[in-house]
């Protein structure tokens, strides 16, 4: 008999599979943060939850407990004053793994049910979690809303139902029979465990905290391993509500909470111990190339999964739709001031200029429009406020003041600071846009993360493309694009 909480999510376990089976568009949880979606009353229950964290010790019962520790700074000057509980990496290690006996015992379908139960209760805090969010990122609300709340609830849901396909196609029993001609045959009764590897350790990152861990979250969960989340020094506040919610439905199912804990620290020294001990055989990892790459060649022990930085860039050939296109850029160029792992940052763009719908148009031309398109978008502060958010860290804000030097290139287009009426002390820039020729790849030839972009220009098409590939192929990116008719 399965589990019933199997039983109870087996409609939304269904659609994921299809939706990865078919690869369509299909979402468990609404992205709009409607009343009448989430209920009337949910926007403000959802705010006085947050609301309620604040200023206070943030309680989770987790073993090895020996201080506490905050001192998360808002991107819009709100005060936090939230503070955690610091446990011990290896009584934290020791508790998963004996969790790990219950967690196992419960089946496949057990550690399916209950992970669709945690993301269904995840996702009745969907305001809460989305308040933490945008608090502490910086992210503007709506941003927040979605990206923190059901589109990384789906994200964990895509990996629950993988996990669900593969962990399916291994049988709990079969009899194995041999002929063995005039003789007996051989029958053995076979019995099949899936067994968890050890500890998942789930690094999280500054500016997407949910949406970058829920997936890593739940591949390990739901494949039968403890999971220690690690999230970043200023956005741990979305991490402690997902753990806090994740411990009570496993209590609630009769596992250990333990399972699945919070390490907080301040130091990398003990981040790296953790990493590379023994028991940790994941690793997820969202974040910067240098510890990314150390985490690659140090943690040998475990399978380690890191999205590092990259370059991303845009080729621009020709279009049918200038003002469109322009328009489509200054928005991706503004979206939460760039701080996103897939904001562009290079577009090539040929010396002769590029041909359009009302005649052709100089590089030099271009350069313009594009700073003026920006300007035009960001006119209005509530589309502005709404679309840039907040300045994440102070080494973002350094990066702007040093673009806007014209260190990296001919500014096109500087950054200002904006005040946010409802945040007064929000720390609010709009993008900075640089001109600069191919050769000086030492501007534009390494992630500037933050509203920084590069109008790079090209001998021709034919160079741009070839210039976008090696981009690719020596830096990364997640990103590329390509307008031409």
């Amino acid at each position: 008999m399965t589990h019933p909480l199997f039983e109870k999510h087996r409609a939304t376990l269904e659609g994921a599979l299809g939706a990865i089976a078919t690869r369509s568009y299909w979402s468990a949880f609404p992205e709009m943060p409607s009343p009448k979606l989430y209920g009337e009353t949910a926007p403000d229950d959802g705010k006085r939850a947050f609301e309620a964290h604040l200023g206070k010790p943030f309680e989770l019962g987790q073993p090895g407990q020996s201080g506490w520790h905050g001192g998360e700074s808002s991107p819009y000057g709100m005060a936090l004053d939230v503070s955690y509980p610091v446990c011990d990496p290896e009584a934290l290690i020791a508790a998963g793994l004996e969790a790990m006996k219950g967690w196992q015992a419960v089946g496949a379908d057990g550690r399916t049910g209950i992970c669709l139960e945690i993301l269904d209760r995840l996702n009745k805090q969907s305001f809460e979690l989305a308040h933490a969010v945008m608090m502490t990122t910086g992210q503007g609300w709506m941003m927040a809303f979605q990206a923190g709340a059901p589109h990384a609830q789906d994200r964990g849901l895509e990996a629950v139902a993988y996990a669900w396909r593969e962990q399916s196609f291994v049988p709990a029993e079969a009899v194995w029979e041999k002929p063995q001609g005039k003789n007996p045959a051989l029958v053995m009764k076979k019995h099949f465990q899936i067994v968890g590897r050890g500890i998942g350790l789930v690094v999280g990152c500054g500016t997407f905290p949910t949406w970058n861990t829920y997936p890593g979250l739940f591949a390990a969960l739901s494949t039968g391993n403890a999971v220690i989340i690690k999230p970043h020094s200023n956005a741990i506040l979305p991490a402690a509500i997902t753990v806090r919610t994740v411990r009570a439905v496993l209590a609630e199912n009769g596992i250990d909470p333990n399972l699945v804990s919070l390490c907080v620290t301040d130091k990398r020294a003990t981040t790296q111990a953790l990493a590379t001990h023994p028991a940790v055989k994941s690793v997820d990892f969202t974040g910067g190339n240098v510890f990314g790459q150390w985490l690659i060649d140090n943690a040998r022990q475990a399978q380690v999964y890191a999205e590092l930085a990259g370059v991303n860039n845009i080729v621009i050939d020709s279009t049918d739709s200038y003002k469109a296109m322009l328009g489509n850029l200054a928005f991706t160029l503004s979206l939460y001031s760039g701080q996103m792992c897939t904001t562009s940052q290079a577009l090539f763009v040929p010396a002769g200029g590029i041909q359009t719908e009302g005649g052709p148009k100089s590089y030099d031309e271009f350069c313009a429009d594009l700073g003026k398109a920006i300007e035009r978008f960001l006119s209005k502060p509530e589309v502005a406020h709404a679309v840039l958010g907040a300045i994440q860290s102070a080494d973002t804000a350094e990066r702007i003041e040093l673009a806007n030097s014209g260190a990296l290139g001919k500014v096109v287009l500087a950054s200002v600071a904006l005040e946010n009426p409802e945040f007064p002390a929000a720390k609010v820039r709009t993008p900075v846009l640089l001109a600069c020729d191919a050769a000086d790849e030492k501007a534009y030839m390494e992630e500037r993360f933050g509203p920084i972009s590069f109008i790079v220009k090209v001998a021709n098409t034919a160079a741009a493309i070839a210039l976008s590939e090696r981009v690719v192929s020596t830096h990364g990116a997640l990103t590329v694009g390509v307008y031409s008719t």
